[in-house]
C-alpha cells in the first residue's frame, strides 16, 4: 500500500506557499493528484472502519491541512473583495 507521511502534505503546501503564489493561484490551489488519491483512499477506508492508528493520524493531518487552506483561501477572497471596492 502506498503511504504518504504527514510531513509530505505539509511539505507540499509549504513549498507551494513559498513559491509566492498570486491570490488567484492560491484560491485555485488543489492537492497534487497522488495526494488527493491518498486522501480519497483514507476517507473510504475510514468509512469502512478499516484505518490503522497511523492512518487515522495521517487522515487527521490531511484534514488539518485542508482546514488551513480553506481559511487561507477565504481570507484571500475577502482581501481581494476589499481591493476591488
Amino acid at each position: 500500500m502506498h503511504s504518504t507521511s504527514a510531513r509530505t502534505i505539509f511539505d507540499v503546501i509549504t513549498d507551494f506557499l513559498a513559491s509566492d503564489p498570486t491570490p488567484e493561484e492560491l484560491i485555485a490551489y488543489r492537492l497534487p493528484g497522488d495526494l488527493q488519491a491518498r486522501v480519497d483512499e483514507l476517507v473510504e477506508r475510514n468509512g469502512e472502519g478499516q484505518l490503522t492508528f497511523d492512518q487515522q493520524q495521517e487522515l487527521y493531518d490531511f484534514m488539518r491541512a485542508d482546514e488551513m487552506m480553506a481559511m487561507l483561501k477565504a481570507k484571500t477572497k475577502l482581501r481581494l473583495r476589499k481591493i476591488d471596492r
